[in-house]
């Protein structure tokens, strides 16, 4: 009986994954952007926009404003991207943000996020536009809210914990992702023929009044 037990807990690790995310440091990841990526105590990934003499993309928020360089200025995203690159694989990750807050999960991004970032972002060739987005839209009911696969599929409304932590399972094939939260389906798409097959994992910081925290990120990498 014992060596059943031990059998079946070996298996149910296997299948959970292991660390994407230390719970320490940034090891295996880099910064793109203009954000402040760092790690709470118990294990936590925050991320938290960055403005003044600090942000390297530019000033505090001008006097004079197009609306132009208002979204502009307001929507200056970071990302922070796994240095290392998958193509089959089961993600696992938990995310918290506020009520209303944006965030997202980028997949097979090779352009890591790089026409997201700087003074004058360029928002149709941001990651979504090159890999693929699941979305994090914490309690808005829209086209894509949370779980969506952002400019593919809408994720069906209402099995997301608003003010609270949330999972997200999404499976990534070559020619499928799906996506689970909180345990439920809510989307699928077979994919674009023209997109990427693999590509590195990406976590976002929407705009500068988004903050964004992430846990027990996992991954579980398949053969090829």
């Amino acid at each position: 009986m014992l060596s059943l037990l031990l059998a079946a807990l070996v298996t149910l690790h296997a299948q959970e994954g292991k660390p994407l995310f230390n719970g320490k440091n940034l090891d295996g990841w880099e910064v793109k952007g203009d954000g402040k990526w760092s790690v709470l105590d118990g294990g936590i990934l925050i991320g938290q926009p960055v403005s003044g003499a600090k942000n390297p993309y530019g000033s505090a928020w001008p006097v004079t404003l197009t609306e132009k360089q208002y979204m502009d200025w307001r929507q200056t995203q970071s990302w922070i991207y796994t240095t290392a690159e998958f193509t089959n694989y089961d993600l696992h990750v938990e995310y918290l943000t506020p009520a209303g807050g944006n965030s997202g999960i980028s997949l097979r991004d090779h352009t890591r996020g790089r026409y997201a970032i700087g003074p004058t972002p360029d928002y149709n060739k941001t990651p979504a536009h090159h890999g693929y987005e699941i979305q994090i839209l914490n309690g808005v009911k829209t086209k894509y809210p949370s779980g969506s696969i952002y400019l593919f599929t809408p994720a069906a409304f209402g099995q997301e914990k608003e003010n609270d932590w949330n999972s997200l399972d999404i499976e990534s094939r070559p020619n499928l992702i799906r996506v689970k939260l909180n345990g439920h389906e809510v989307a699928a798409h077979p994919g674009d023929p023209k997109r990427p097959k693999s590509g590195p994992i990406g976590l976002q910081l929407h705009d500068r009044f988004n903050v964004i925290m992430f846990r027990n990120i996992r991954i579980r990498t398949l053969p090829d």
